[in-house]
Formats: structure tokens, sequence, C-alpha cells
């Protein structure tokens, strides 16, 4: 047996000469160098490198040269992963812009913009806060060095709401919030009788007619935005009147018309109840509004529209509005979370999860509790004032708290339900109430409708059509003065 050992180049154009040693020969020989007289235990061999092409074997200097890889040979599914380590939602939209293979990679899977909120806390850009004697809400932006790029979304946006019409010159009958949705921030004015649904990221504006008087004639009706994040082009907005008679009412974007729905509630009102809400909550296809002193919240589904009762522990009835929120998981669960601040150094508050338990039965149960000192800083305490914590917002299992600890001193952190983490926001530069205005995924990142409910392939699109709905008996209100402004 012969095995293949050192060899070198003979001097000459045409000739390579190899040398075998074999195994079997004594221990500690040397290799055999070239020039070396033959021995019993080598052999060598001299022949020409076109003796070898002409036996097929190809000389190595002729071998053609590796292909580049190139960025646009890296598959979608590689491409997803890379883009799951951006920091932030902004990173990601400056990245799929870059060129369209990124583009294509981001908006034709579903799966990847799941998985991307899941590693990723919302996205806040800033706050919003209550008027006051301000024609529109002013708003304090999320300063963050360590991320470019979320300051350049803060800087591209208009957050002054530029584009929204003046008021008619009465300071105390401005524009005022009524709720976020989708990127959308929803405002009403009373004085000229306009909604407006206005998304500073993207700067669409909608303005809408307020409803008719004979049908929403409350001093405070509710207003919510339902949109698809498919397709934000066409959406509806719904009107909930609950002091005096109980109104609902439902505009398109698509009809330019009031619809005046029936309401369908269940379990029926108790008599003599006293129909007093707090502001609603819109969570995963519901509206939830937490009654006022009774312990139970009326649910609101956007699909049906038809109204139930989702009760409370017994004693959250009378609870303040500032101590209690609800939201949802990470997963999407629905989640209520209520603090007791009687005493911040031994108040709790506390997790409670919307679930079955092992016989099935749907009800709240407890899942985590923190102590109200885990997010005091003693060092800024007094006894002149009493140290309070409110909480501001409630969304995608991140909770977000106001710690008072004085006249003028206010701080904003955030706490992470799953992990218990907290950061801080916000330090002694706070302002309460505010309302956080959370980055929703950009319409320029999702396949809409015309593009592909399900795939795109290659350059042709196949659309999966609509989804019917059932009908509702209703009253319609025409509303021709609606539009929309680009």
């Amino acid at each position: 047996m012969y095995t293949l050992g050192p060899w070198k180049t003979q001097p000459g154009p045409d000739l390579v000469r190899y040398t075998w040693t074999r195994p079997s020969c004594g221990p500690s020989r040397r290799p055999r160098e070239l020039g070396d007289e033959q021995s019993p235990c080598s052999s060598s061999l001299v022949f020409s490198a076109a003796m070898a092409s002409d036996l097929g074997q190809p000389s190595p200097a002729k071998r053609p040269p590796t292909a580049p890889t190139t960025i646009t040979a890296i598959g979608e599914d590689l491409l997803c992963e890379i883009f799951l380590l951006l920091p932030s939602l902004p990173s990601l939209v400056r990245a799929a812009l870059a060129c369209r293979t990124f583009l294509h990679a981001v908006r034709s899977s579903p799966a990847f913009r799941r998985r991307f909120r899941a590693l990723h806390p919302p996205q806040i850009l800033g706050f919003f806060c209550d008027p006051g004697r301000e024609a529109v809400p002013p708003f304090v932006p999320l300063r963050s060095r360590s991320d470019p790029d979320i300051a350049a979304a803060v800087r591209g946006a208009d957050f002054l709401l530029t584009r929204i019409p003046e008021d008619s010159g009465d300071s105390t009958l401005g524009w005022e919030l009524q709720s976020f949705h989708g990127g959308y921030v929803v405002l009403v004015n009373n004085a000229t009788d306009q909604i407006a649904a206005y998304n500073p990221l993207t700067q669409a504006l909608h303005l809408i007619p307020h409803p008719p008087e004979d049908i929403i004639f409350s001093i405070s009706p509710e207003f919510h935005i339902l949109l698809s994040e498919e397709d934000q082009r066409v959406f509806r907005m719904v009107c909930v009147q609950h002091q005096d008679t109980p109104s609902l009412a439902v505009f398109s974007t698509a009809t330019r018309e009031w619809q005046v729905l029936p309401w369908v509630e269940t379990p029926p009102q108790p008599e003599g109840d006293i129909r007093l809400f707090y502001h609603g909550t819109q969570l995963n296809g519901f509206v939830y509004w937490k009654h006022a002193s009774q312990a139970y919240v009326l649910a609101l589904n956007t699909a049906t529209m038809q109204f139930s009762r989702v009760n409370l522990p017994h004693f959250l009835a009378e609870i303040d509005h500032m101590l209690f929120r609800l939201g949802q998981t990470k997963d999407g669960k629905l989640c209520m979370v209520a603090a007791d601040d009687s005493d911040p150094k031994i108040g709790t508050l506390v997790v409670r999860v919307w679930g079955a338990d092992d016989d099935g039965v749907e009800k709240w149960m407890l899942e985590d509790t923190f102590s109200l000192s885990k997010f005091v800083d003693v060092t800024k305490s007094s006894t002149e004032y009493d140290t309070t914590v409110q909480i501001e917002a409630f969304v995608d299992g991140f909770l977000y708290l106001c710690i008072k600890y004085g006249e003028h001193t206010e701080s904003l952190v955030s706490l992470c339900l799953e992990t218990g983490k907290l950061n801080k926001i916000f330090d002694d530069t706070y302002t309460s109430p505010a309302h956080p205005y959370i980055m929703s995924w950009p319409p320029s990142l999702v396949c809409n409708k015309e593009d592909s409910q399900t795939k795109i392939t290659g350059g042709s699109v196949e659309d999966a059509g609509s989804v019917g709905t059932k009908e509702t008996p209703s009253v319609l209100v025409t509303a021709p003065q609606s539009h929309k402004i680009d």
C-alpha cells in the first residue's frame, strides 16, 4: 500500500514529480527529497502535465474561479433571521426599504411580523398630553441616543398635527383626544362638529362629520377607529353613547354614511343602573369600558357589534380609573392590572389574566404580583408630599406607571410583565396624564388586499377574495361632507 507524501515541482514547464513513500519503511526515516537516490522503500514517478491531461486529470491551475456571493443571493428565510436582530421597528423600516429584495422578504411573511413583535417591545415614539388651553394636544418625543432610527422616525413625523384644520378661534373648544389605534390619533372638535383620524407617521388625514344630533345627543360620546392592518385605506369609526339613551353608530369610509345599529347587550342592563363608564380601551377586536361604580366591564365585539359583560372581582367595583387598566399580554391574552396605592411602601400591583381553570370555567386568574416599592425611588420621597403610583397605559405586556414624588416631580417607568424588568423613560420631566403614541406596523411593510392576501409569486398576484359579513338592521345617515386629505 502507498500513501501520498510531500511533493515538489521539478524545474521545467511541463514536468511534475511526485514521490510516494511506503508506510512500512522503518521508523524515524526522513522523507526523501527530490534528487535522492532511488531506495527500495520508495518509488518516484515523473510525468508531464500534458500526459496527465491525456489521462483525464485536469490541471489544478485551470479550475474556474468560484462565483462571489451577493446580498441578493441570500434567501428570504435567512434575511428574516437577520432582520430579527435589529434593535427596533424604525431600524427594520430603514433596512426593509433599502432594496426590493429586503422589502419583499418582510412584506410577504406574516409569520415574521409576529416573531418580530414577540421579540421587541412596543415602540413608543413619545406622549400626547391633554391639550388644556392649546388648540391641539402637545407632544413630548421620546429621545433615544442609543437608537438613531427612533430619532429619525420622530423627526420625519408630523406630531405637531399641522395638517389638522385650525379650530374656530375659541381656545376653549379645540381638538380633544379621543383614542389611539393602528398608528391613528382620533380627535374631536366640538366647535366645528368634526372628527379627525390622523396618522402622524404617514400623514394620512381623514375628516369625518359628527353624527347627527338626533342620533347621538350626548355631550361626551366616544369615538374609536376600526381598521385592518392588512389594508388601512378603508376603515370604520364607531361612536358609542352610554348616558341617557344608549346609542351605537358606525361610519364607513367606503359608504360615507353613519349607520345606526341596535343596542344589543347580553345580559341586559340591570334596572336602576347608572350608566357611567370610564373611557374605553380597544383590544384585539373588542372595546372595553369599566363601570365607574360596579364590578364589571362592558365589552363591544367590533365584528358583530354586540355588547356583553365581563365580571370583575367585587373589590374592584369603585377602584379609581388611574389604578386600573385592561390590556393584553404579549401572546394576546386579555389581562387586567390593579394597584393598591394606599401605602406605596406596602401596596401591591396585582396582575390577572382571563382564562379557563382546570374545570374549563373562564374567569380572572392570578398571574403575578409586584410590590409598589419596586417602582419608587426612595431618594426622591419627602415627608411633605405623599408618593403615589398611577397606571398610565398597558400595551402588549408592558405597563407604564407614573410615579409622583411631589407637586412638580414625576417620573415614568415601564414594566415588562413577562420578565419583571423595569425601565425608566422620563425622570423628573414627565407630566401626567399623558397618552403614549405607539408606532404601528407601517403599511409599506404589509401586503394589502390588492397586493395579495396570501402570497406573491414573481410578478403575479393571487387574490384570496373578500370575506362576507352578516348584515344588521340599521338606519343610514348620509354624510357627503366627509373626505380624506392626502
